[in-house]
């Protein structure tokens, strides 16, 4: 199933993704290093990293919710996507709050990097539902997705067997 909002012929949402994950990462690296090397000016990078991830992530999120909102119901593309999304909107809030409880100086407090450390942790989680959206159910790249596909965690030989009406991807 194609993707609802594209440029070019390539899915919006998936072009956006790429920034709040590199960024927001990039913000925890910075925020452990600081508190490693005892360096203030990391944890300025890390404060502006973070808010430019929560800004990257707030405008994919439209795009994938469109992208969802497009995908017929009962499939397990639908409820893939929805526990991508869902899981997506715990990580943002739990940046937000990370954001919102660093120090005046921007620095990060043990509890704004526990929070974001378990927003890293959950964002692993979510990166590969979407992976498994696209890599796997061809959402948002093949008109004749298998949106009903098995998980990429079963057997190969389960995971190869095609689902009834569409195609199989992802599969080697």
């Amino acid at each position: 199933m194609r993707s609802r909002v594209e440029l070019m012929g390539h899915s919006v949402h998936q072009m956006l993704i790429v920034f709040p994950l590199g960024l927001l990462a990039t913000s925890v690296i910075f925020d452990l290093l600081a508190l490693w090397l005892d360096n203030t000016q990391l944890s300025i990078a890390g404060h502006w990293a973070m808010a430019a991830g929560i800004l990257g992530a707030l405008l994919a999120a439209p795009f994938g919710t469109l992208d969802w909102l497009k995908i017929p119901a009962g499939t397990r593309a639908k409820r893939v996507g929805a526990a991508h999304g869902l899981g997506n909107v715990v990580v943002s809030a739990l940046f937000v709050a990370s954001w919102l409880l660093r120090d005046d100086s921007g620095a990060a407090t043990n509890v704004s990097l526990t929070l974001a450390l378990l927003a890293v942790a959950l964002a692993l989680v979510t990166a590969w539902l979407g992976g498994e959206l696209v890599a796997r159910l061809g959402m948002g790249v093949y008109d004749d997705a298998g949106l009903d596909a098995p998980s990429s965690l079963r057997s190969p030989r389960e995971r190869d067997a095609p689902p009834q009406g569409g195609r199989v991807t992802g599969s080697r």
